[in-house]
């Protein structure tokens, strides 16, 4: 359909003929020149990369030192002087109503612990009749301790797998066994797949639905498949050198298919835009790099700063994560570029056809071009700018409420179902010793004389909040003794973590006054709390890294002061907003999900992720009003035209990457809940609340001002341009091209 007189004409258009073609113009070129080599280089780099992290493996592994807290300080010093106890351990948990103590379950026990004692990997156990600290007070619970040679994630899965297949083969005849440990629960993980194959349906059917064909919605979704398989084979390669976590592939599948459909579509959005206004199809996906292009390229390279910031916060639990995915997102956006262009050329007569029947097909009897809605919506907050704002931030502040109460910690068996053997071990020990004994702390004394041990051990009984103290385990060859503290109260209670700030705070610096020897305090909840400690200290570097970066790559883009510090000043309020539902939902245990604290490094993540991904809607939005206020000089215009003009891709986008993120609500791993239900009700939020009401309200109030910036600024900026310099135009258009945008 050719465009009508008042219409503004492309970019490319209104480009003089001797002007060069830009970079993304020629690129565009190039994919769609050499379309099936673009294509082979893309199915062999797949296949190939594929191939080879599957010849090589992968070694991920779970980085959880924290350099410079206490409970790190304990386990190197444990490392060095007693390497055994430095290992993991799996405690093999026995149940019998007649009694565990009955000859003939010791006999049957005695066989199963042998049996296990001989496996790879173990180096020893301590058999639950060598003390009476367990077996239960109505001797029907008892259980024993196997201690590995390494770290769980250092165990293979196979090898604990042989532990718990022979621990279980003793059970019957009224005994049941159950066995608990990081390294039980590791092996009992449940297989990715389901999460990821539901998102991409959901994603799949809003695009089918978007584009009212089959085959143009599935090239935003085989252009995010490529890039996530790649790399995917190439971090597999990266966990050979660096430190990868476990997790860090099904995070990165999550964020990669989002990232991957979200910025394919935007360009392909924009390319369905520019067939409708009567391009065709080479110019129409020429024009659509090199206007949709440019802000994919830079909402890549915002989301990539934004995860490098986590570098700032120093823990190598995070880096290689970081890493990852940032690496994700530049595979998706170089797919988005090249991949995407090759296979519209490819398809392009029979997708052409099908936008055109679909688009002729939506506007009858409708009377309206697409984007009015928009257009509307501009105007009427246009008229009353405020409205929309305060309600938008009353209703932010009110979800970030719940932050404030927060608790940070690491899920334990306690949150596994029902079903698996780690959480049924786990309601065994606090049925038979009390809830204490599944989150144990770990005191280790240095320089403490002989004559004092019962002391420390007394006094230590004596804090309140202590259930009970194991005596005091000398090390060899050292002056360091090990004791093991039970609370009254489970791990991840915040009683527990009220007790390790009462240890080392004050029961254990008295304790120093009066024997001379120092204390470290460790174990599952204290290592929990250093962590939270060690992002609360080094967390604002990380906000002046990340934000401040991207408020400056945003103050070179659209030479404005406002607009940067608008859009920072929102995205924090969408990231609290989204860690207060996380919080309600994970901490305080809405929905009836089991309560207990937020992932220690949910929040972080989640934050980088969110404040990149808000840069990727705020370029998209404000680059067609920044495109418009040049070409106009009309404010009001550039904000009516901009959200009419992106509007409907930004929500189309948002819906997708909420369907693929909220699908991770079906993984079994609670983190990965987490990160789902976060992302999720962020991005809800930031494109529906902000994008479409509190941006284009703020727009209106800042007028003029919103592309103001300070001379002396404007000169030692370097210039970044995200649109195509275009010929100015006297007057705004009255309406947009027909087809425009997407409902």
């Amino acid at each position: 359909m050719a465009p009508t007189p008042e219409t503004p004409e492309p970019v490319d258009r209104d480009r003089p003929l001797s002007q060069p073609a830009s970079r993304m113009q020629r690129l565009a070129g190039w994919s769609q020149r050499r379309r099936w080599l673009a294509l082979a280089l893309w199915v062999l780099v797949l296949v190939g990369v594929t191939a080879v992290s599957q010849g090589i493996g992968n070694d991920y592994y779970d980085d959880h030192t924290l350099p410079g807290t206490e409970s790190q300080e304990l386990s190197d010093m444990l490392a060095e002087h007693a390497p055994a106890q430095a290992g993991d351990s799996i405690q093999i948990v026995l149940h019998d109503p007649d009694g565990v103590d009955a000859p003939a379950v010791q006999e049957r026990v005695a066989t199963m612990l042998d049996d296990v004692s001989a496996l790879p990997h173990v180096v020893g156990f301590t058999g639950p009749y060598e003390s009476a600290h367990t077996i239960s007070d109505d001797a029907t619970i008892g259980y024993a301790t196997v201690a590995l040679d390494g770290g769980a994630t250092d165990v293979p899965r196979d090898a604990v797998e042989d532990i718990i297949d022979t621990a279980h083969a003793a059970a019957g005849d009224g005994l049941r066994v159950e066995l608990s440990g990081d390294a039980v629960r590791g092996a009992e993980e449940a297989e990715g797949g389901a999460a990821e194959g539901a998102g991409i349906l959901a994603a799949l059917v809003i695009l089918v639905f978007m584009f009212g064909s089959f085959l143009a919605a599935t090239l935003p979704v085989i252009t995010a498949i490529f890039a996530v398989g790649s790399t995917l084979g190439v971090i597999a390669l990266m966990s050979n050198l660096t430190t990868i976590a476990s997790y860090t592939p099904p995070l990165m599948m999550l964020v990669g298919l989002g990232v991957g459909i979200d910025y394919a579509l935007l360009i392909f959005a924009r390319y369905r835009s520019e067939l409708l206004r009567g391009s065709d199809r080479h110019q129409a996906a020429r024009t659509a790099l090199d206007t949709a292009g440019r802000a994919v390229i830079f909402a890549g390279v915002t989301v990539v700063f934004a995860l490098l910031g986590l570098f700032a916060l120093g823990l190598g639990a995070l880096q290689g994560v970081a890493l990852a995915v940032a690496l994700t997102v530049l595979v998706t956006m170089v797919a988005s570029l090249t991949l995407l262009p090759s296979l519209l050329t490819v398809f392009g007569r029979r997708i052409e056809r099908r936008i055109t029947r679909h688009a002729a097909r939506t506007k009858r009897g409708e009377g309206e071009g697409e984007g009015e809605w928009w257009r509307r919506l501009a105007d009427g907050v246009a008229r009353r700018p405020w409205p929309p704002v305060a309600i938008a931030l009353v209703l932010l502040a009110a979800l970030s409420v719940p932050m404030l109460g927060m608790r940070l910690g690491f899920a334990d068996a306690g949150n596994d179902a029902e079903t698996t053997t780690s959480r049924q071990a786990y309601d065994l020990l606090a049925e038979g010793f009390g809830p204490g004994v599944n989150g144990p702390l770990f005191v280790l004394t240095d320089g403490v004389a002989e004559q004092h041990a019962g002391v420390v051990q007394q006094t230590l009984a004596a804090t309140p909040g202590v259930a009970s103290v194991s005596p005091p385990q000398p090390i060899p060859d050292s002056d360091l003794t090990t004791m093991m503290v039970i609370p009254d109260s489970a791990p991840q209670d915040e009683a527990t973590s009220d007790l390790v700030a009462d240890l080392r705070g004050d029961v254990l610096p008295e304790l120093t006054g009066q024997t001379g020897g120092t204390y470290l305090v460790g174990g599952s909840t204290a290592a929990a709390d250093d962590f939270s400690a060690a992002i609360s200290d080094r967390m604002p570097l990380f906000l002046l890294v990340v934000v401040g970066l991207s408020s400056l790559l945003l103050m070179a883009v659209f030479r404005s002061v406002l607009i940067p510090l608008k859009a920072a000043l929102l995205n924090l309020l969408v990231i609290s907003a989204a860690l207060g539902v996380v919080t309600m939902v994970f901490g305080e245990g809405m929905f009836g999900v089991a309560a207990g604290p937020v992932e220690a490094f949910v929040p972080v993540m989640i934050f980088a992720i969110v404040f990149g991904l808000s840069m990727d809607y705020e370029v998209f939005l404000v680059s067609r009003m920044h495109e418009e206020w040049r070409r106009t000089g009309d404010a009001r215009l550039a904000m009516r035209e901009g959200l009419a003009r992106t509007g409907g891709v930004i929500t189309a986008a948002a819906a997708i990457m909420i369907v693929v993120f909220g699908a991770f609500m079906l993984s079994p791993d609670r983190m990965l809940q987490q990160f789902g239900l976060g992302l999720a009700v962020a991005v809800f939020l930031d494109a529906i609340v902000v994008r479409c009401l509190v941006v284009p309200a703020v727009m209106r109030l800042f007028g003029t001002k919103a592309w103001w910036l300070p001379r002396w600024l404007d000169r030692i900026l370097p210039e970044i341009p995200i649109e195509r310099a275009e010929t100015t135009a006297p007057s705004a258009p009255a309406t947009a091209p027909v087809g425009e945008g997407v409902r």
